[in-house]
């Protein structure tokens, strides 16, 4: 089956506003996306690409990587730019953000750092960091496409739970079940930094795109109170219902607690084949 992500203005059946798909797998979801990105990239070379970390959106840089070495798409002109960042690590250590970016996205689409943008998370005025990099975000244009992922408490970036809907590029203090899940890229739990820089809601909001890829049933609970519950700054995600292109991309398992699963798989199969972003 052939996917497109193409954007709703409203379901008006239901009253929500974020578009979701739900693929067979996290291949199918990566595909999906990447042939997003692609478009966009095609329509503007030198867009703003914010990416995510993580292992989940690895299928989707990895499938952009395949159409850049078929020649289906030249990224030259693109640019890169981070969600977040830890606080402290050394500069070059490997699981420092930037050099998650650099390792996983920027070298294999041929690009160079050059290209790319984060928040300096090692810098002596933490704070003016911040400030810095939220400002060089809105000089450079605004994020064209932002990819997200979604933690299990259902934070994006890391705005963990009752993090403000307003909020800006920030730095936070993770949680320790943040930091829990994030232990598997370090040697141990104490290695995980405790704070964070981050790009606040606020600030996620105001790309023209947002895409959030979730799968595996550990974050089913979460997707479904983003994009069914009530708006909550207890559910961070749950601000993608405020922006007006939203695409929440799922597997079968992270659909499994979706009560409108149906009515998304039956709303998406509509859709013509030549609808884009």
């Amino acid at each position: 089956m052939v996917y497109t992500i193409a954007h709703t203005e409203t379901h008006t059946e239901t009253g929500i506003f974020v578009e979701v798909v739900i693929v067979p797998d996290a291949a199918a979801g990566g595909e999906l996306i990447a042939e997003a990105m692609a478009d966009l990239l095609r329509r503007k070379p030198d867009a703003l690409l914010g990416v995510a970390t993580g292992s989940t959106p690895l299928p989707i840089y990895e499938a952009l990587a395949a159409k850049v070495r078929a020649a289906e798409v030249d990224p030259s002109r693109a640019r890169i730019c981070q969600l977040d960042e830890y606080v402290g690590l050394p500069a070059g250590h490997p699981e420092s953000y930037r050099s998650v970016v650099l390792r996983e996205v920027v070298d294999p689409l041929g690009l160079t750092e050059e290209s790319f943008m984060g928040p300096d998370g090692s810098a002596e005025d933490v704070a003016a960091a911040c400030t810095a990099y939220d400002r060089a975000l809105g000089e450079a244009g605004g994020v064209d496409l932002q990819l997200l992922g979604i933690g299990t408490d259902g934070h994006i970036g890391f705005n963990e739970p009752c993090s403000s809907l307003a909020s800006r590029t920030r730095i936070k203090t993770l949680t320790e079940r943040t930091r829990t899940d994030n232990a598997r890229f370090f040697d141990s739990l104490d290695e995980v930094p405790h704070h964070v820089i981050t790009q606040g809601i606020g600030t996620i909001l105001e790309a023209r795109h947002l895409v959030l890829l979730a799968t595996g049933e550990a974050k089913a609970d979460a997707v479904a109170l983003a994009v069914e519950g009530p708006l909550s700054a207890l559910v961070p995600a749950s601000a993608l219902q405020l922006h007006p292109h939203a695409t929440v991309v799922v597997d079968e398992a992270a659909a499994s607690r979706l009560k409108l699963a149906d009515y998304f798989r039956a709303t998406f199969a509509a859709k013509p084949d030549w609808q884009g972003i």
